[in-house]
């Protein structure tokens, strides 16, 4: 028996989910839970083989959901049950440790299908999802290959022109003359393939480069 908690803060979505997934022999609806602190709650108490979790909740949102599960240990797997595919809310999702992404408008045996997939230790995405994150971890692939290139001192610059010294301070805080300075942003442009400083800048907020430099 897969013993499932509904998290979605619309109670006609759980309801009918409820009644949907009664129907299988395997699945037992064991909670629900409007939002994520409630979904917490449910699954500490419940103990559920798999949540769907709605992305959008009051208060915790279904991504911060995720994130305190994986975090306090919840061998509960997630299926983010949706209507989103932005970016910014399928890519954190699978970050924060969603083992399955499906969108609301999928066919019900699709997502009997899933939660039977999930449970057995697999993932299951939505074709559109795993496409995107395909893209994502070819990305960040070729963002490592670039920044690899990068020599310490490169790094270095990076990491003062992204807390906008300007050349003259770069070189006075590392010991060197303006020109070295502008051969090294010179050569960080061309590595990383940008076009100026300020996109430069940009991309070591962006990559985090400014605070590893200020850490190490």
């Amino acid at each position: 028996m897969i013993r499932v908690v509904i998290a979605d803060d619309h109670a006609v979505v759980r309801q009918g989910l409820r009644t949907f997934l009664e129907l299988h022999d395997d699945i037992e609806v064991v909670g629900e839970a409007a939002d994520g602190e409630q979904a917490l709650e449910a699954v500490a108490a419940l103990a559920p083989d798999v949540v769907l979790m709605d992305l959008v909740m009051p208060g915790i949102g279904g991504i911060g959901a995720i994130e305190r599960l994986r975090e306090l240990g919840s061998p509960a797997r997630v299926i983010v049950l949706t209507s989103f595919l932005d970016e910014d809310k399928v890519l954190p999702a699978v970050r924060a440790g969603a083992a399955g992404y499906v969108l609301k408008d999928t066919e019900p045996a699709e997502l009997v299908r899933a939660i039977r997939i999930v449970d057995g230790g697999e993932a299951l995405l939505h074709p559109a999802v795993a496409a995107r994150v395909l893209r994502e971890v070819v990305a960040d692939a070729e963002r490592t290959q670039r920044h690899a290139k990068l020599t310490p001192r490169e790094r270095e610059v990076l990491s003062l022109l992204a807390r906008g010294r300007p050349n003259k301070a770069i070189a006075l805080d590392l010991g060197v003359a303006e020109k070295t300075v502008k051969t090294h942003v010179g050569n960080i442009l061309g590595k990383l393939g940008l076009a100026d400083r300020t996109q430069a800048a940009l991309y070591a907020v962006r990559e985090g480069i400014a605070e590893r430099e200020a850490r190490s």
